[in-house]
Order: structure tokens, then C-alpha cells, then sequence
């Protein structure tokens, strides 16, 4: 029997999210909102983890969890993100990314040709996790499902904590500092990070297990220095300033944690 991991599924997701960014390019074009790219990305992933479970080449367990885990997370991420874009205008990362570019297409273009790429990169731990031989239910399985089911729950209380916040007119131009969001400035991608250990715990059996940490890594990193945590709070710097900047001096940036508590005496000197 053949130990290799199968590509093939990977090209296939490849080709598939590399027509779907691009017809989201073309969207973009139209209607000037870029916030499209993230939910065709969450999509895609979850789109992927469906195709993995019907043909990826482990046993029927771990393959069925791998289109659960993904698809359900693709499904709920996806349509938060919808309605998200429907009902505001373009998200000010993206607003600010057109500014710098002039609208240039031919940027934008190779963006969402950047997304596509990153659809079939996430995907691998997915496809690896479709690939375990484990054919009955273990220790790894259940702790898969515990991580999953923790990451779902954290990230969509902490979903709907911010959009009630928003929804309060009183609160414009302010912080939500309520429930998860005292702990940490940003709990929905801590929970998001977590949702990928998932993934590394489902491939517990398979001779590629080691390449399922890609997942967490590649978010972590995407997280913390790239995409999410700079973007966001350059954004949220801007648009609350003082307010933004005492927050970020309070909560923790990443991991939940207890807040500082503010030294009034220090802040009069400053």
C-alpha cells in the first residue's frame, strides 16, 4: 500500500478556487467592495473540506469529520461574512487598500489570485486529515471534536457579542469591550486560530499527520502579522483613536486573558 499523499484533491481545489476568485475579481470590479474575497475564501475551504471527505483516501471516520468539521465551519463563516458585506459598506482594510492602489485592477487581480492559492494552502491540513487509516473512535477523535466544537461556540458568541454591540447606536465610535472582547481585542481570531487545531488532532494516525500543523501555523502567522491584527487595529486606530489606543494599553491582543487595570495616577502624568 502506498504511504504517499494523494495531490491530485489539492489541484483540483486549486483550479476550482482560482475560477471562483476570479468571477469574485470581476464582482469586486463592479460593485467596489472587496469584502467578497473573505467570504468566497471561508467558502472554498468549506467547499474543500466536502470534496476531501468523498474522496480523500483514509478511512470513512476521520473523512467524515474532516466534511463536518470544514463544512459546517465554511457554512456559518461564509454567511456571517455575507451578511456582513450586504449590510455595510466595504470593510475599511479594504477601503484603504483601494486608496493606496488607485483602484489599480491589475493589483486587486493578483490579490484575489493571492486568495485562491491560500484556499488550496489551508486546505492541506484538511487533506491530510482525510487521509488517517483510523477506522474506529480513539482518544485524538474526541479530543478533534472537543477543540471543534469549543472553537465554533467561542468564535460565534464572540460574532454576536460585537455585532449587538455594533447594532447600539449609543456605542458609535467606541470599543465593545463586553463579554470576550474584555479578555481579548480580538477573541473571534484566537478562536479561529484554535478551530485549526481541530484538524492537527484528527490526523493523529496518518503517516502525514506532521503537516496538518500547517493549519495553526500559517493562521497564527496570518493573524498576528499579516492579514488580521495589523489590518484590524490600523483600522480601528483611525476610525476610534484615544478610545482604540487605551484598549489596546488594557486587553490582551491575542490570547484571553485579564485585563490590566488602569493606574489613573500614571495616566495624569503622561
Amino acid at each position: 500500500m502506498s504511504t504517499s499523499l494523494p495531490l491530485w484533491p489539492l489541484a483540483v481545489v486549486l483550479a476550482a478556487a482560482l475560477l471562483a476568485m476570479g468571477a469574485t475579481w470581476w464582482l469586486q470590479r463592479h460593485t467596489r467592495n472587496a469584502g467578497y474575497v473573505d467570504v468566497v475564501w471561508a467558502a472554498g475551504i468549506g467547499a474543500a473540506a466536502l470534496f476531501f471527505g468523498s474522496v480523500g483516501s483514509g478511512a470513512g471516520l476521520p473523512r467524515l469529520l474532516v466534511a463536518l468539521f470544514g463544512g459546517l465551519w465554511g457554512l456559518r463563516l461564509s454567511l456571517h461574512l455575507l451578511a456582513r458585506v450586504l449590510g455595510e459598506a466595504e470593510d475599511g482594510r479594504y477601503a484603504h487598500l483601494r486608496a493606496h492602489w488607485r483602484d489599480d485592477q491589475r493589483k486587486w487581480f493578483a490579490f484575489f489570485v493571492g486568495q485562491a492559492l491560500l484556499v488550496a494552502l489551508f486546505s492541506l491540513p484538511l487533506l491530510v486529515a482525510a487521509s488517517n487509516p483510523t477506522m474506529h473512535w480513539n482518544g485524538w477523535l474526541w479530543l478533534a471534536v472537543a477543540i471543534w466544537l469549543l472553537a465554533q461556540l467561542g468564535e460565534w458568541i464572540a460574532d454576536r457579542q460585537l455585532a449587538q454591540f455594533r447594532a447600539d447606536r449609543s456605542q458609535r465610535g467606541r470599543t465593545c469591550r463586553r463579554g470576550l472582547w474584555r479578555y481579548s481585542r480580538h477573541p473571534n481570531y484566537f478562536f479561529e486560530w484554535l478551530h485549526w487545531f481541530a484538524y492537527v488532532a484528527l490526523s493523529i494516525g496518518s503517516p502525514h499527520a506532521w503537516l496538518s500543523l500547517a493549519g495553526p501555523l500559517l493562521m497564527g502567522a496570518s493573524l498576528l502579522w499579516i492579514t488580521g491584527i495589523p489590518y484590524s487595529e490600523a483600522q480601528a486606530l483611525r476610525s476610534r483613536g484615544d478610545d482604540y489606543r487605551r484598549y489596546q494599553q488594557e486587553t490582551s491582543a491575542f490570547f484571553p486573558w485579564w485585563p490590566k487595570r488602569r493606574n489613573p495616577r500614571t495616566e495624569n502624568r503622561s
